[in-house]
């Protein structure tokens, strides 16, 4: 039985990440500062079918709070530390700058010392899909130079990533980055896309669909992602020796570090999504057409062979059996 940190734990997918490691025996500490960004009713919620298994453990603390990280990690001798905890959101970004900078820049900074003082033996984070900004050749691919962000959340990933790769090389750190592709699924995010249609379509409400409709997305099945994250778990960094300074690849390096795409491996026109969430509600969506927002991009699509081969991921969930899976969760959590 390993003991696995997780952060974010009562968010989406870390909430969905200590589920599964529960159920498979592991010993799982949590830590979250349930933050307003969205609904802390969920947040709540979530917590509270963790709280059923004695081998879950909840600390509520900040990520900016160095001492009250250092502390959590220092008690615990943790194997793997899984961290999945941000201030997420594109859109929001343009707004509240400093909460991505606090979050995700010093809140990353006293997870990596944590790691690097107490000898974890492998800290696997979320990075994002969002860090291939405005590059056009598809599918992402982890070989891709990722240079050109369009938002301050993507440039923060992007900075997770180089931050990981620093204590990677400086103090044999294995680190693994996971580049998420539109993740969704039961127990989801209310600022997503497919949360925002569901609950605005039932309430007979406009929905705001960017690009005149115009978009393509990957994406991914929250049971897929938790797969990928756990397998990545055992799949510990090492030196790449074949790495060439003279031809840098991207994905691997010198140091016990690696970047991994997650997704679903199919790329869906987003006016086709909006269809089959119109068929499981039973209902037309009043699509209220826009123009693309800043910091958007037009498409993603992930290519996982890196994933494939090295961990066996394998995506199993499109979004005519996944959709449905979410609107069930929604129908019986809210009583609709």
């Amino acid at each position: 039985m390993r003991k696995i940190l997780v952060t974010g734990a009562a968010g989406f997918i870390g909430f969905h990440v200590c589920r599964a490691l529960l159920v498979s025996g592991e010993s799982v500490t949590g830590i979250d500062n349930l933050n307003p960004y969205y609904d802390v009713s969920l947040k709540k919620a979530r917590l509270e079918i963790l709280r059923e298994n004695e081998k879950f453990d909840f600390i509520k603390v900040h990520l900016e709070d160095c001492k009250g990280v250092q502390k959590v990690i220092g008690d615990t001798k943790f194997d793997v530390v899984v961290h999945l905890a941000a201030q997420a959101g594109v859109r929001y970004s343009l707004d509240n700058p400093m909460a991505y900078v606090d979050t995700n820049i010093v809140g990353f900074t006293n997870i990596l010392e944590g790691c690097r003082h107490n000898r974890v033996g492998h800290l696997v984070y979320a990075s994002s899909s969002s860090v291939y900004g405005a590059n056009k050749e598809m599918p992402f691919s982890e070989k891709h130079n990722v240079d050109h962000p369009i938002s301050l959340y993507a440039a923060t990933k992007k900075a997770n990533e180089l931050m990981a790769h620093t204590y990677s090389a400086l103090f044999k750190l294995p680190t693994t980055g996971l580049r998420f592709f539109t993740v969704y699924g039961p127990w989801g995010r209310p600022d997503m896309a497919l949360f925002k249609f569901t609950k605005a379509i039932l309430e007979g409400e406009s929905i705001d669909v960017f690009n005149y409709g115009d978009m393509r997305r990957d994406f991914t099945y929250i049971d897929d992602v938790v797969n990928g994250v756990i397998k990545v778990m055992s799949v510990i960094p090492e030196p790449d020796h074949k790495w060439n300074p003279l031809n840098p690849n991207p994905d691997s390096s010198f140091a016990p570090y690696r970047i991994y795409n997650i997704g679903n491996n199919n790329t869906e026109a987003l006016l086709d999504m909006i269809e089959v969430l119109e068929g499981c509600l039973g209902k037309k969506a009043k699509k209220n057409m826009m123009p693309m927002q800043l910091g958007d991009v037009q498409e993603t699509s992930a290519s996982i062979e890196e994933l494939r081969s090295d961990a066996g991921f394998e995506p199993k969930t499109p979004i005519r059996i996944g959709i449905p899976k979410f609107v069930e969760w929604y129908r019986e959590y809210y009583k609709v």
